[in-house]
């Protein structure tokens, strides 16, 4: 296990001179657990390989300070694993602020003093690793709507004005385009209203005239867009520790087009775990001694399995 915990923080591919990108990403964020783990046990670890194995090389006192180094180093990645990893709650808005972050917590560690070298080395590669992945993660999209929708973050999930401009000007688009149910109702209804008799009376005729230019059968969907969206801005941050979808459920009424847009962007899971435990539950249904359950009763069951929690 020694030997283990000493070659984790030798997975991190040294730094190219020429600026070349690594082999591959360390996975960091599987490491730090078994790192901690080794620490915990430290007194046990050595103890165990002098009984079992004393050829076996063991870590020296300089290795153990840069595994414990490492550790401190790699903790805010696994908090932020488990943290974009869950499920049952909303984690596809939280993405760039949670790059960014963590960005910034590489970058501070980065200037510490008493880094030792493969600590240095490993906080090295990461920054780099993340400055090739992140440097366009506001131009995301998905991730850029998503962050702009949610009332806990809006502008402040960005770090430049015209990233949070521009993921509004997506949604205003967005929103001009939704067609509400209640809006086309309204336009059949005026549509098959019947002409009142004032309409034929002389009294009338001229005013009617007059202002046919100015009435609309329908609203703007354009203007009525980016209204929602101005006052959709202006609303005050609720806390961070809120849940999203309980704040939309009451201002569905309000912001109707955005509402919509909403539904589409805030479902989105930040990755691939959630459906990971889903194979796994699977796996773990069909076994040897249930291996003729049909296709059918199988996807009842994981959709049991994976709701009744």
């Amino acid at each position: 296990m020694a030997c283990l915990a000493g070659q984790a923080m030798r997975t991190v591919p040294c730094p190219d001179p020429q600026g070349a990108r690594p082999p591959y990403s360390p996975y960091i964020c599987s490491a730090n657990p078994m790192i901690q783990s080794v620490l915990k046990n430290k007194d046990a670890v050595i103890t165990t390989i002098a009984l079992t194995n004393p050829r076996l090389p063991t870590l020296t006192q300089e290795e153990w300070e840069e595994l414990k180094q490492a550790g401190e180093v790699l903790k805010p990645f696994e908090e932020v694993t488990v943290e974009i990893s869950g499920q049952g709650y909303v984690t596809v808005s939280k993405v760039i602020l949670l790059a960014r972050g963590l960005q910034r917590i590489a970058a501070n560690i980065q200037r510490g003093v008493n880094l030792m070298g493969p600590v240095k080395v490993m906080v090295y590669t990461i920054c780099t690793q993340m400055a090739h992945r992140f440097h366009k993660i506001e131009a995301h999209v998905l991730l850029s709507e998503a962050a702009a929708l949610d009332p806990r973050f809006k502008k402040k999930a960005f770090g430049r004005d015209e990233d949070a401009d521009r993921a509004y000007q997506y949604l205003s688009n967005a929103a001009a385009k939704v067609n509400l149910p209640n809006q086309q109702a309204e336009e059949e209804g005026a549509a098959a209203q019947p002409p009142s008799s004032s309409q034929d009376s002389a009294i009338w005729q001229e005013f009617d005239q007059q202002v046919s230019g100015l009435v609309t059968s329908s609203r703007n969907p354009v203007a009525d867009a980016v209204l929602e969206v101005r006052a959709f801005v202006q609303e005050p941050l609720v806390p961070r520790s809120s849940n999203p979808l309980t704040w939309w459920q009451s201002r569905g009424v309000v912001y109707p087009r955005l509402s919509e847009i909403m539904k589409r962007r805030l479902c989105i899971v930040a990755t691939s775990v959630p459906s990971e435990r889903i194979f796994s539950k699977m796996g773990q249904i069909i076994s040897e001694r249930r291996n003729r359950l049909s296709s059918s009763k199988v996807s009842q069951l994981v959709f049991l399995n994976a709701n009744l929690e």
